[in-house]
C-alpha cells in the first residue's frame, strides 16, 4: 500500500481543477496584456477568477493580487509593508514559516527593523497579552502571525489579534497558507491588512497563489516589470495556474463543511489508534479541535534507537509523512518549531497531515507499521 500523509506540504491536484486548467491550456493561449481578441479573452478569464476568489472571501477583486505562491506573497507583504510605511519595529514568533521568519530576520540583520518575538506555550499558542504590551510601547509596528502552524496545527485567533493591532495602529499580516480553503475567511470582518494563499495547499496547482492587500493600505511592488496586477506585480500572469486556483477554492468552499467533518474524524481516529497501540506516544501542539487545524496531527514517539531513521523506514513501507525532532545543539538541523515549544529532542516526531482523499484503511496500515517500528526499537 502507498499512503500519502503529507498534505500540509502539498496536496494532490483535484481532477476537476485539472479539467479546468486543461480547458484553458487547450484553447486560451493569448497574452492577457495584449489588446487584441486573443489577449482580451484571457484577461477576462483572469478577472473572472479574481472575482470568484474575492466573492468567496467577502472582499473586493481589487484587493486580490496573484503571485507565484505563498512565499512571494509573504515576502511582498513583509518587505513592502515595512519599507513603504517606514516601520521600524516588527513582532512575530519563532514558530513562523521560514518565508516569514527568514524575511524578518534578514531585515533585522540589515538594520531596517527591530524584531520582537512573542512567547509561546508548549502547545504553540501565542501570548496575546504580551502582544498588546509590546504594541503599547511600539505603536505602528508590523505584526506577522500565522493562522495555523504548519507543523503543529495550533490555531491563532485572527479576530483577537486584528482587534489588538487596530487599537495600536499596527499593520497585521497573517500567513494563512495552511487555512485558506480549509476555513472560511470573511475579510469584510477580519481586521488584517495582508493575507496569503498557495493553491497547492488546497488541491490546486503549484506555482500560483495570491496576496490580499486591504484597500486602505498602499504599498509598492516587490517585482517590477510590466503593468500586470494593476502595476503591483510585473510579469506575465500564470493564466492556467490562476484558473486552477479559482476552481480549487470554489470546490473547497462548496465541500468545506463535509470535508472538515470527514478529515477531523480521520485525525481523531488516528490519534485514538496511536494512543491504544503505542505506549508513551504523545502529541505536539494543540489537539483540541476548537484550537487545532483539523488537517494536521504532530506525533511525538518514545525515545528509540535510530530515531533519525523513522521517516526513512516509513517511506520504505510506502508511507509519506514529514517531521523530525527539536534541535539538540547549535549545529543540529532540526525543527525550529519543536525547539521553540521546548519539545524533547530525544523523541522523534512525525507530522501526519490529511486530505479528503485519505481513508481509515490508510490510517490502520500506518499505525500497524508504526507499532512494528516502535517494537523493533524497544
Amino acid at each position: 500500500m502507498r499512503v500519502y500523509f503529507d498534505n500540509a506540504a502539498t496536496t494532490a491536484l483535484d481532477p476537476e481543477v485539472l479539467k479546468e486548467m486543461y480547458k484553458v491550456m487547450e484553447g486560451q493561449f493569448g497574452n492577457p496584456s495584449s489588446i487584441h481578441a486573443h489577449g482580451r479573452e484571457v484577461r477576462t478569464l483572469i478577472e473572472r477568477s479574481r472575482k470568484t476568489i474575492a466573492n468567496l472571501l467577502h472582499t473586493s477583486p481589487a484587493e486580490i493580487f496573484f503571485t507565484s505562491g505563498g512565499t512571494e506573497a509573504d515576502n511582498t507583504a513583509i518587505r513592502c509593508g515595512i519599507i513603504d510605511h517606514k516601520l521600524t519595529h516588527a513582532i512575530t514568533t519563532k514558530l513562523e514559516h521560514h518565508a516569514v521568519l527568514h524575511t524578518l530576520q534578514a531585515m533585522e540583520k540589515a538594520g531596517a527593523i527591530k524584531l520582537s518575538y512573542l512567547d509561546v506555550d508548549d502547545k504553540g499558542s501565542v501570548d496575546y497579552d504580551q502582544l498588546e504590551k509590546l504594541l503599547q510601547n511600539n505603536e505602528r509596528s508590523f505584526v506577522s502571525l500565522m493562522h495555523a502552524n504548519n507543523e503543529l496545527g495550533t490555531l491563532t485567533d485572527l479576530e483577537r489579534v486584528g482587534n489588538i493591532c487596530e487599537a495600536y495602529n499596527a499593520l497585521f499580516h497573517s500567513d494563512t497558507v495552511q487555512t485558506v480553503g480549509h476555513y472560511k475567511h470573511d475579510l469584510s470582518k477580519l481586521k488584517l491588512q495582508f493575507m496569503v494563499c498557495a493553491a497547492h495547499k488546497l488541491h490546486g496547482p503549484k506555482g500560483v497563489g495570491f496576496l490580499h492587500i486591504n484597500h486602505k493600505v498602499k504599498i509598492n511592488p516587490m517585482i517590477y516589470g510590466g503593468s500586470q496586477e494593476r502595476n503591483m506585480r510585473g510579469g506575465t500572469e500564470n493564466v492556467y495556474g490562476i484558473a486552477g486556483l479559482a476552481k480549487a477554492l470554489e470546490i473547497a468552499y462548496a465541500e468545506m463543511d463535509s470535508h472538515q467533518a470527514y478529515i477531523q474524524d480521520l485525525k481523531s481516529y488516528m490519534k485514538a489508534k496511536l494512543e491504544q497501540g503505542i505506549s508513551g506516544v504523545k502529541f505536539n501542539g494543540e489537539t483540541d479541535p476548537a484550537n487545532s487545524l483539523y488537517t494536521v496531527l504532530n506525533v511525538s514517539f518514545p525515545e528509540m534507537e535510530m530515531a533519525d531513521m523513522l521517516l526513512f523506514n516509513l517511506d520504505i513501507a510506502g508511507i509519506s509523512a514529514s517531521g523530525g525532532s527539536a534541535c539538540s545543539s547549535g549545529t543540529d538541523i532540526g525543527s525550529h518549531v519543536l525547539t521553540a515549544i521546548g519539545a524533547n529532542s530525544d523523541r522523534p516526531s512525525v507530522r501526519f497531515s490529511f486530505s479528503k482523499y485519505n481513508t481509515k484503511d490508510e490510517v490502520d496500515y500506518t499505525v500497524a507499521k508504526l507499532k512494528e517500528l516502535c517494537l523493533v526499537s524497544a
